[in-house]
């Protein structure tokens, strides 16, 4: 897979393809929408608010749509809750009508408190497991369709690197005190629910893959829930790792389907380089973004 240099929806590896974005406010989400567009996809970019909301992490989905376009991309904005499943319905048919069929979905949208076991509630638990397993589970089967008939697809799931089953005794501080191990349970049953789908998929061109950090994207979001004071400044990637690295599963041949894949470690096995989220220059310290 050559890296991409260009930008605008004319031109790239997913030239022309329709892809959808959960989650595309901000972080990883907003990245991986950015470098879609930049390699030549027509994005549909879906959040639970078009605006900023009050009280939370800065960046709204209108601006993340506003840089794809002000770049050259094309990009819409949906306003939608994926713990919903009319509002799952709903998003998928306006992004139908809106730009086609969707040929490429990134499951990026996720919830899951941090708190220790004692604090989590049973609404906690299906909040977690309902935007994490069951809409990732729903938006596939509702695109599915489409990509069989059209005879390709990708579907890029964004799992976490917590979903490993953690060492010890002794733990690490982080195990202690991060209060991590529901969502991480939600993304071990997403890593375990992809591989089934692939296989049920691997002969129907549809590629079906997870994606997680290596090592931990700082984004508003992680630093609005404390966990960053538990992650030490070497377990930190930037967020154009995940965006490239989801650019390559959402091109790749199909059959490079049913994997659990990390960010770097990927870009490593491709011989992939790093790029801007526009797709215009290699990355280096002086242009990498946080979000």
């Amino acid at each position: 897979m050559a890296s991409e240099t260009g930008s605008g929806a004319g031109t790239g590896e997913c030239a022309g393809r329709i892809a959808l974005v959960t989650g595309a406010s901000r972080g990883i989400g907003a990245g991986i929408a950015e470098r879609l567009a930049s390699a030549g996809a027509h994005v549909a970019c879906v959040a639970r608010s078009l605006d900023e909301p009050k009280g939370k992490e800065p960046g709204s989905l209108r601006e993340t749509v506003a840089r794809i376009n002000a770049a050259g991309g094309r990009a819409i904005a949906i306003q939608g809750d994926v713990a919903k499943a009319e509002s799952r319905t709903a998003v998928i048919e306006q992004c139908r009508a809106e730009l086609g069929p969707i040929d490429i979905l990134v499951n990026n949208a996720a919830a899951g408190p941090h708190k220790t076991f004692e604090k989590l509630t049973a609404s906690h638990f299906a909040l977690t497991f309902g935007v994490n397993v069951e809409a990732a589970f729903h938006l596939s089967q509702l695109v599915v369709p489409a990509m069989r008939e059209q005879g390709r697809g990708w579907i890029v799931n964004i799992s976490s690197a917590t979903a490993r089953l953690p060492q010890g005794p002794p733990f690490e501080a982080y195990q202690i005190n991060g209060g991590a191990h529901l969502y991480a349970a939600s993304k071990a049953a997403l890593d375990r629910l992809t591989v089934g789908i692939a296989a049920e998929l691997s002969e129907a061109g549809i590629a079906v893959n997870t994606l997680a950090p290596v090592a931990a994207v700082i984004t508003a979001a992680v630093r609005m829930t404390g966990a960053d004071k538990w992650i030490q400044p070497e377990m930190i990637e930037p967020v154009e790792a995940m965006a490239e690295a989801a650019l390559a599963l959402a091109c790749c041949d199909a059959k490079r389907t049913g994997r659990i894949t990390y960010s770097l470690d990927l870009l490593r096995e491709l011989g992939r380089e790093m790029r801007t989220l526009d797709g215009r220059e290699p990355l280096t310290r002086e242009n990498a973004q946080t979000r």
